[in-house]
């Protein structure tokens, strides 16, 4: 089956330890999509965007956290960008909650232009900064971050 997107090097940051984060990222905006396309019912729907909104916030707190180590300069556009998401998400999973939203494509084409967009325009903008900065671009073990999201039996 092909998938929603696919991960390629064109959305790679160049930092593994991120790109292996938005890999996790890609993975649950896949499975959103496949939920749409079998018509999942609203119990499946629920469980996957939790699971995105946990994982997205994970990941937004690894980025906000190395952008104020690094004292990124900016640090406060790229959070309310982050801000805004998880705002949406939020809205989106009230909706469902209540019965008043349902697993839809437009849900499955917002997220996936806003994190192609938001890697491509945005993480890659800090990329470079970062590695200026001494971050180093492997990893020589699994991350904290992916560790905590396995630790919840996730991935």
């Amino acid at each position: 089956m092909v998938k929603f997107i696919e991960w390629s090097n064109t959305l790679s940051v160049g930092i593994e330890e991120i790109d292996a984060q938005h890999k996790v990222l890609v993975d649950l905006l896949n499975q959103v999509h496949e939920a749409i396309q079998q018509r999942q019912g609203v119990d499946a729907a629920n469980k996957i965007v939790e699971q995105l909104g946990e994982y997205t916030r994970i990941h937004f707190a690894v980025e906000e956290s190395l952008m104020r180590i690094l004292h990124y300069p900016e640090y406060e556009r790229h959070k309310e960008e982050h801000d805004r998401l998880i705002e949406q998400l939020n809205a989106f999973r009230a909706k469902l909650e209540t019965g008043k939203g349902s697993m839809s494509f437009e849900l499955a084409h917002f997220l996936k232009v806003w994190l192609t967009k938001h890697i491509m325009e945005g993480d890659k903008r800090y990329s470079p900064y970062f590695l200026e900065q001494g971050i180093r671009p492997e990893l020589s073990k699994k991350s904290w971050a992916q560790k905590l999201w396995h630790s919840f039996g996730r991935g």
